[in-house]
């Protein structure tokens, strides 16, 4: 360890819970105790009930919580084509013009998002291309809102990226499309399915492009729960958060094991 004593570990690890438990820790273990409870009037919930599960896996919440999946996954699909595509891109680019590729592709996390629902909304509300009422819309906006994010990643790993590999298999008569299919993308695996995963997180939990640009019958689990909570249903929407953060870390999980697996390969 870096901090070497035995008094100075126990401080660096109490500084730690002492931070960690009240910020991080302790919001999620409310949001599970309200989840489980009728009736929240003292210091600590009454009423435990699992009704609010039960409610959360059928009907209109179910079927928020799979256009939820289905969403992040399309997203996370289009953000890491057009991230990596964008990547490997700007590596022919000079310096200059690959940071002003870059600047253009984290503009959309620069700017609230609100600005990108609303300049999708006003962009796709015409012919030729209508998309306004339409799922499409919806999987655009969080398209572009997370691209950033895997151009980022990517490109990261690209700068890492030692070109021997590709040195050699050019050398031993490798097309270009061989290299880059069988030599550069198998070693990007693991930061493409870490780019991945962190596309669909953030999707998953996206609200405000979503609520200007969601048609009725494409109603993501974020959206039901600022609804529910809206309403004054704070326990029915504390058992809907505990479904998406469950979802989306089982997913995160699963990811994880393909990255590891990758990192060994």
């Amino acid at each position: 360890m870096l901090i070497s004593g035995r008094y100075a570990r126990w401080a660096v690890w109490t500084v730690f819970f002492a931070l960690f438990l009240p910020v991080f820790a302790l919001p999620f273990l409310v949001i599970l105790a309200a989840s489980l409870a009728t009736n929240w009037s003292g210091a600590l919930p009454s009423g435990a009930t699992l009704a609010h599960y039960r409610d959360a896996f059928h009907g209109d919440a179910l079927d928020a919580l799979t256009t939820s999946l289905l969403t992040a996954l399309a997203a996370s699909l289009l953000a890491l084509t057009a991230g990596t595509w964008s990547a490997l891109a700007a590596q022919a680019l000079r310096r200059r013009a690959r940071r002003l590729l870059d600047a253009l592709f984290l503009l959309p996390v620069a700017v609230p998002s609100v600005v990108v629902g609303l300049s999708l909304l006003v962009a796709f509300s015409k012919p030729p291309l209508l998309l306004n009422g339409t799922p499409q819309i919806v999987i655009t906006a969080h398209a572009v809102l997370v691209t950033a994010f895997a151009h980022q990643s990517v490109s990261a790993a690209l700068a890492r990226l030692d070109p021997v590999y590709e040195q050699s298999a050019a050398g031993l008569g490798a097309r270009p499309a061989h290299v880059l299919w069988r030599v550069k993308l198998p070693l990007l695996l693991p930061s493409l399915s870490a780019a991945g995963g962190l596309c669909f997180a953030l999707s998953m939990g996206e609200l405000s492009a979503t609520m200007m640009l969601y048609p009725p019958d494409w109603l993501p689990l974020p959206v039901r729960i600022f609804g529910a909570t809206d309403r004054g249903a704070l326990f029915t929407g504390a058992a809907l958060a505990v479904v998406l953060m469950a979802g989306t870390l089982l997913v995160l999980f699963a990811v994880s094991r393909i990255r590891t697996r990758a990192t060994y390969r």
